[in-house]
């Protein structure tokens, strides 16, 4: 049996796959990944919002086809999808922080719920013109779910819901998504389309505000405490290349089996859940520094508990968990160590990291179906 590079790579090798979100951390990260499985990509994506951002240090502006889109403007974003005519369609183009969704309501909304529709109105008027065969994969979150913050380990069927505007934003997308399956792409349609749900995602190259590792990358880096807002939420952890490895396999797959037009959970086995206080403390192991308690009773509300079903993806597309919590850690810090010593060493050090997670994957047994 080949390889998952091998697999993967007669898959995506000189297929089109348009990409939105390039620019993010997420985004930047699947698209070193398809390029080095010989795509050709095209980006569509806003500026990034990050200094410094994975997307420059990874020169991936020259290396593939970079354009500067908001998903919220529809005739741009058709001309785009209409023009390069994809193979694949991977959607990660999202406002992704839950703080900053309790500040910017209809920004998070218009991106999210509407943004999501835009590319689909743009499928749907696609499909109109050729009848080659497309496999998108919409990507919107675990906390889509109507989350009980119980024990419970949310499977693709439960309710969704969401608190905040950030989760009820990714709920109304999976119903958008799910709407426009039934009535567009069913049947006879060459549009085949799923949704992927991924648990709380870490990896180097991550820069935002508000999330706990590049936070405390930012803290150690100046010799400072990490302050810990919540260190008793308890999240399903993956290390980034988790889930785009089960993007990349639902894709595939979806290609070629309408049947997987649904929605996947990815994220950890149910005993790799952790709390934020684990987290810091296993990232101190590898970048020695102290942690302090934030916690604010009157602070905006987030989740205190979220534990996700993946028995879906395991059945149906071969894929699992690879890198257990202390080694997603692990590799996560070396990640931000070796930048912080040597920021040039950022694309080698990516590349390094996906080759590593391959070869992981094959030697767990994962393949494709």
């Amino acid at each position: 049996m080949s390889s998952l590079h091998a697999q993967l790579s007669n898959i995506y090798r000189g297929k089109k796959v348009f990409l939105t979100g390039h620019t993010g951390f997420k985004g930047a990260w699947l698209a070193e990944w398809l390029l080095q499985l010989g795509a050709e990509v095209h980006g569509y994506a806003l500026e990034p919002a990050t200094t410094p951002v994975l997307f420059q240090q990874l020169n991936l502006a020259s290396r593939l086809h970079h354009q500067i889109g908001d998903v919220r403007n529809f005739k741009l974003l058709q001309e785009s999808i209409l023009s390069f005519q994809p193979d694949f369609v991977f959607h990660l183009a999202a406002q992704p922080l839950v703080r900053y969704s309790y500040q910017e309501p209809l920004e998070t909304y218009e991106t999210n719920v509407m943004g999501t529709l835009h590319l689909l109105e743009a499928l749907r008027e696609l499909q109109k013109i050729s009848s080659h065969r497309i496999a998108a994969v919409m990507v919107t979150t675990d906390k889509c779910y109507e989350n009980k913050e119980d024990q419970t380990a949310y499977h693709e069927d439960h309710p969704l819901g969401g608190h905040d505007p950030y989760s009820s934003s990714k709920a109304m997308a999976e119903i958008g998504t799910a709407a426009y399956r039934r009535s567009y792409f069913s049947n006879a349609s060459a549009v085949h389309v799923a949704t992927a749900r991924a648990g709380n995602v870490i990896g180097g190259g991550d820069w935002s505000a508000d999330r706990i590792v590049p936070d405390a990358i930012r803290a150690l880096e100046k010799k400072e405490p990490i302050f810990v807002r919540n260190p008793s939420s308890v999240r399903p952890w993956q290390h980034v290349l988790e889930p785009l490895c089960g993007y990349l396999m639902l894709g595939a797959q979806l290609m070629q089996d309408r049947e997987l037009a649904g929605a996947f959970n990815f994220g950890p086995h149910p005993e790799e859940n952790y709390c934020v206080a684990d987290v810091v403390t296993e990232v101190l192991k590898s970048w020695p520094g102290s942690w302090q308690d934030r916690s604010d009773p009157t602070a905006l509300h987030e989740a205190r508990h979220l534990n996700l079903s993946i028995k879906k993806a395991v059945d149906l597309l071969g894929w699992s968990p690879v890198w257990n919590f202390e080694k997603t850690i692990t590799k996560t810090v070396e990640w931000y160590r070796l930048h912080h010593e040597d920021p040039k060493s950022t694309r080698a050090l990516t590349q390094e990291q996906i080759v590593s997670y391959e070869a992981d994957a094959e030697a767990s047994g994962i393949s494709l179906s």
